[in-house]
């Protein structure tokens, strides 16, 4: 799939065929384009958690409630920042998560996989929990969760372009399409 037809196609999947698992090479390849990402003075803080264990993903959503979809994925990737590989550029590991979140959600959809986005960052109890959940040491920070699989829905892609909240030059004077 080109990258532009990815990008305006790619839509949120929160319902996935449950028993269907994503083969190896394509969660390889999820982790790839992942690690691809841009990251600040290139420290790729980013490292990853795949979670396969049906019983550990029936049990993400009674921490994080907006990860209920995780129930019927086959699988998830944790998303997290490695705070020790920060040096000066403290704070920009949510930068370098979101950077990869971004590459794996459009790797999946290119594959023909469904992906969403699940935060847990900012919020403490659900870093907390997510930290314990997955044996995370405390300099592992999970920023989101992302379930992963084969579509049980069909989403359309929707056109969110709106020139107005475009401008040229300083705020306020409309870009001239």
């Amino acid at each position: 799939m080109e990258l532009m037809q990815a990008i305006l196609t790619r839509r949120s999947i929160r319902s996935f065929e449950r028993d269907k698992p994503v083969p190896k090479e394509m969660i390889r390849t999820l982790l790839q384009a992942a690690m691809r990402a841009p990251s600040a003075r290139n420290q790729q803080t980013w490292c990853f958690v795949v979670i396969e264990d049906r019983e550990i993903l029936d049990t993400i959503p009674t921490f994080s409630p907006n990860s209920k979809m995780c129930e019927s994925a086959p699988m998830a990737i944790v998303v997290c920042g490695d705070l020790k590989r920060e040096s000066q550029q403290e704070g920009f590991w949510i930068q370098d998560c979101s950077a990869a979140i971004q590459n794996i959600l459009l790797t999946a959809h290119s594959l023909g996989l469904g992906a969403v986005w699940t935060a847990v960052h900012p919020k403490s109890n659900h870093v907390s929990n997510a930290q314990k959940l997955f044996s995370l040491p405390a300099h592992i920070v999970p920023l989101a969760i992302v379930p992963v699989g084969w579509p049980a829905e069909k989403v359309d892609p929707v056109d969110t372009f709106d020139p107005k909240r475009i401008y040229l030059n300083c705020w306020g004077d409309e870009y001239p399409f």
